[in-house]
C-alpha cells in the first residue's frame, strides 16, 4: 500500500534509525501487530493543575482524585474514541481493546496495513538482545485524526530500556553486604509501620520472580511472605529465566528490598515488553489500575534522554501527571553508568524516566555501617575498576522546575537551565550492595535499582502513619524544615559532577533519616 499523500505529520513522533543491531531488510509486511494509540486528555471539564503547582499545596487541602472520577472528567473524549473505531472499521484493522481513563486504544493489523496507513517504512533488525523493527523520520495521520491523536506506539519495537542493577564486582567478595532490614534501621525507617493497606507497584521490563524464592528469602529474614502479584501488559508475563545475570535479578530485587521493608503492604508487579509501547502501557496500567490501587510506583529501568522520541517523552509525562493528581507517587532510579548515562565519550547526560520533573529520582551511595548505625557513606563510583557509578546530572529535555530554583543546579550540557537529577539518594553500590535471593541462590546486588524500590517502601511506611498519600511530594522534599531531614553526601562524584553540602547531581539532597522526614511531613 502506497502512503495517503493528505497524511498530516504527526508532531513528536520523529525517530532516527538505531546504532546497534543490523538492518535486515524492510520488515515482515505480514507480520500481524498490534499498536497503541495514544488520545489527548479531555479538558472540557477543565484542566489539570500543573503538577509543580499542586504539589506546593499543603497536603491536607490536596483532593485527590478518584480513579473513577479521573477517567470521567479526564481520561479520553468519547468522540475520540468513536473517530479511531471509526479510522479502524474503514480500513481493516481491529479495536482490540480501549481505555478510556489511560486514553489509549489498541490497533491490531499488519505490519503492511499498519506502515502506509501512518506513512512510514520499518526495517527488521537483528541485534544480540534479539530481533525488533525500527524506524526513521516522522509518523503521519490523517487530518480526522489531527488534534486527537498524541502518540503511536508499538511500529518501532526496539528496545526502550536497560535494568539499573549490578552484581558484586569479584574484588568486593568479602565486602560487608547488607539486607534491605538492616539499610532501613540505618536510615531510620519509621519502626511503627510496615507499609499497611498500601499498594507499591513495580514496573519490569522482562524476566520474572519465582515464588519459592521469595518464600525462602522472608523466612530467612523471619519476614512474613508479602502479597506479590503479577500484571501482564501487553503479553508480557512473569517469566523467569534461571539467570542470576539476566533481568530476573532486576525484578527480584526489586521485590525483596520492597517486601522486606514494607511487608505489610502489597506489591504488584507489572511486566511489559521492553518497548517504548511496553513501557508505557506498564506505567499507564500501574497508574490507572482499579483493582489494585497502587499509590507508590517503582521504575528501575531506563535510559539517557537521547534515546526517546518527543512523543515518548510526553507520553510519559502525561501519565506521570495523572499519577500526581491520583496522589500517587512515582520513584525512578538514576542510571549506574554515571555522568554519561552509557559509556565513555558519549557526554554527559541523564537517564529517563528519572529526569522527569514529575518523578522522585534516585541517585546512589557506597554505605558502610557499624553495627546499625552509618559509619561513612559517599557517592558510589567505581568507574576506575570498569564498574558502575551512580546516574546524576543536567536534564536537556526538561526545564528547571521550580522546587529546584534554590539548588544551585549547574547549567546543562547545553547550557540551559534544565532539571537537576537526582532528588534523593540510598545505598546503591554493589560493593556495599544488598543479600537477596535470585533464581534459588542467594546473590549481593547493587545499583540504583535497589534505591527505587527502598524509597518506594519509605514512602508506603509515610503513607500508613500520615493517613493520606503523599502523592507528589517533590517540592515538599526542597522546603525547609523538611530538607533538613536528609544525610548530605558530600564526598565523591559521579565522572562529571562532585558532591558538596545541599542539593548535588551526584546524590541530591543526601540519603533520608526516616524519622525526621516523617515529623517534617507532618508538621508541612
Amino acid at each position: 500500500m502506497r502512503p495517503d499523500p493528505n497524511l498530516l505529520e504527526l508532531p513528536g513522533s520523529e525517530r532516527t534509525l538505531p546504532t546497534v543491531g543490523e538492518a535486515k531488510g524492510p520488515a515482515d509486511p505480514a507480520e500481524r501487530i498490534e499498536v497503541t494509540v495514544l488520545l489527548r486528555r479531555d479538558s472540557r471539564r477543565g484542566h489539570l493543575p500543573p503538577v509543580e503547582e499542586a504539589g506546593r499545596r499543603a497536603r491536607a487541602s490536596r483532593a485527590y482524585l478518584s480513579r473513577h472520577d479521573f477517567a470521567t472528567s479526564f481520561g479520553a473524549r468519547e468522540d475520540d474514541l468513536a473517530a479511531i473505531r471509526s479510522f479502524a472499521a474503514a480500513h481493516g484493522l481491529a479495536v482490540t481493546r480501549e481505555e478510556r481513563a489511560r486514553r489509549s486504544v489498541w490497533l491490531a493489523g499488519t505490519v503492511g496495513v499498519l506502515s502506509s496507513l501512518f506513512g512510514t517504512q520499518l526495517t527488521q533488525y537483528d541485534s544480540p538482545a534479539g530481533k525488533f523493527r525500527a524506524r526513521s523520520g516522522s509518523l503521519r495521520i490523517p487530518p480526522a485524526l489531527r488534534h486527537r491523536v498524541v502518540g503511536i506506539f508499538g511500529l518501532d519495537n526496539r528496545p526502550a530500556a536497560r535494568p539499573h542493577v549490578r552484581p558484586r564486582p569479584s574484588y568486593a567478595a568479602d565486602a560487608p553486604a547488607y539486607t534491605p532490614v538492616e539499610v532501613g534501621t540505618a536510615y531510620s525507617f519509621p519502626p511503627e509501620a510496615d507499609g499497611q493497606g498500601q499498594c507499591i507497584a513495580l514496573i519490569e521490563l522482562g524476566g520474572g520472580f519465582q515464588a519459592a524464592d521469595l518464600s525462602q528469602y522472608f523466612q530467612r529474614l523471619g519476614i512474613p511472605v508479602p502479597s506479590v502479584s503479577a500484571v501482564s501488559v501487553d503479553g508480557a508475563e512473569n517469566a523467569p529465566t534461571g539467570s542470576a545475570t539476566g533481568p530476573d535479578a532486576e525484578v527480584e530485587l526489586d521485590v525483596e528490598v520492597a517486601g522486606s521493608l514494607a511487608p505489610g503492604a502489597q506489591v504488584v508487579v507489572y511486566f511489559g515488553p521492553n518497548t517504548d509501547q511496553g513501557f508505557l502501557d506498564a506505567i499507564s496500567a500501574a497508574v490507572h489500575d482499579a483493582t489494585h490501587h497502587p499509590n507508590v510506583i517503582s521504575i528501575s529501568w531506563g535510559g539517557p534522554e537521547a534515546t526517546y522520541s518527543a512523543q515518548s517523552l510526553a507520553g510519559f509525562e502525561s501519565m506521570f501527571e495523572d499519577a500526581a493528581a491520583l496522589g500517587v507517587t512515582v520513584i525512578a532510579s538514576a542510571g549506574d553508568s554515571g555522568a554519561d548515562d552509557g559509556g565513555p565519550g558519549s557526554g554527559l547526560a541523564v537517564d529517563f524516566p528519572a529526569s522527569s520533573p514529575a518523578v522522585l529520582a534516585c541517585g546512589g551511595t557506597h554505605l558502610v555501617l557499624a553495627g546499625s548505625a552509618i559509619r561513612s557513606e559517599t557517592v558510589w563510583n567505581d568507574l576506575a575498576n570498569g564498574e558502575g557509578a551512580t546516574g546524576g546530572g543536567v536534564s536537556i529535555e526538561f526545564p528547571i522546575p521550580s522546587y529546584q530554583a534554590g539548588a544551585n543546579v549547574p547549567a546543562a550540557p547545553n547550557g540551559s537551565a534544565g532539571r537537576g537529577v537526582p532528588d534523593v539518594a540510598g545505598d546503591a553500590d554493589p560493593a556495599t550492595g544488598y543479600q537477596v535471593f535470585v533464581d534459588g541462590a542467594p546473590v549481593v546486588l547493587g545499583g540504583t535499582s535497589a534505591v527505587a524500590p527502598l524509597w518506594a517502601a519509605l514512602v508506603a511506611r509515610l503513607n500508613q502513619l500520615l493517613g493520606k498519600p503523599v502523592g507528589y511530594v517533590n517540592a515538599e522534599l526542597y522546603q525547609s524544615p523538611t530538607n533538613a531531614a536528609f544525610r548530605e553526601i558530600t564526598s565523591g562524584g559521579n565522572g562529571g559532577y562532585s558532591a558538596g553540602p545541599g542539593w548535588n547531581p551526584c546524590t541530591g539532597l543526601g540519603t533520608p533519616d526516616g524519622a525526621a522526614l516523617l515529623t517534617a511531613l507532618r508538621g508541612a
